[in-house]
């Protein structure tokens, strides 16, 4: 019996990669060169939020149809001790390194996210809002990207933190096992508020339409401080008992 030859494929060619590369899609590159980038980095599948949507989209009214309009949806958003630190934006290989940059910085304004990063596969475009680095926007290789501790570094130096101010801003959430997660703009202001009043200052306004999680807010303030022993007491006045029942604070009673 004859079996027919069987010839190994041509080696790939730098150049066949690239048109390899170029022919996969976004998803292809995010899972297959800026995810192990990350995981390379040391970071943790849980700090890495993929495809993290945080609007439910525009509310479009008309007549009597109501309909939503596109979520805001960021490719990757880091996180590390509870604090988003850093956006990127993904985009094929067919594109620019730095194609995806504008819409990372839309994103990062609102997450108020200090770094933000683009990339299609080839490396990353590093962005630093903080005005820490020598240039405000650099080219990284794939395996340079930063670390959770470099990031968090440069934050706490942009931050002016000491060891005092950094141990109230990584104070994590209370979850009650409920598992919720904070919207973003409710990290925004708990985390601008703590951070505030753990670096000394003592009046601050937040305001807040109904219906936001003024309670939620609140109570998250509350207990971030006096877990982090930066507060020892603190004054609660509700508009109503029932707010005063909330289950957190229910929590931080027997506590």
């Amino acid at each position: 019996m004859q079996f027919p030859h069987c010839f190994a494929p041509p080696p790939l060619t730098p150049q066949n990669r690239a048109m390899h590369k170029r022919n996969l899609s976004e998803t292809d590159i995010c899972d297959r060169f800026i995810t192990p980038a990350l995981r390379q980095a040391g970071w943790l599948p849980e700090r890495i939020l993929r495809e993290h949507s945080f609007t439910n989209g525009r509310i479009i009214v008309r007549g009597r149809l109501v309909s939503r309009g596109q979520r805001k949806r960021a490719d990757y958003l880091l996180v590390h001790e509870g604090v988003p630190l850093a956006v990127i934006e993904a985009k094929d290989n067919s594109q620019a390194m730095g194609a995806g940059m504008q819409q990372a910085l839309a994103y990062a304004e609102a997450l108020r996210t200090p770094f933000v990063f683009a990339s299609n596969g080839d490396g990353f475009v590093f962005h630093d809002t903080t005005g820490q680095s020598a240039q405000r926007e650099s080219q990284l290789a794939l395996e340079a990207f930063p670390s959770p501790q470099d990031l968090w570094r440069r934050y706490s130096r942009w931050k002016g933190f000491g060891p005092e101010q950094e141990k109230v801003a990584r104070q994590p959430y209370f979850d009650g096992g409920s598992r919720k997660q904070p919207r973003y703009y409710q990290v925004n202001a708990i985390q601008a508020t703590v951070e505030a009043i753990a670096k000394g200052q003592r009046r601050l306004l937040l305001v807040m339409a109904t219906g936001t999680g003024k309670t939620y807010v609140a109570f998250q303030i509350i207990w971030r401080l006096w877990k982090a022993k930066c507060r020892k007491r603190v004054l609660f006045l509700p508009t109503r008992d029932l707010l005063s029942v909330y289950p957190g604070f229910v929590s931080l009673y027997a506590t």
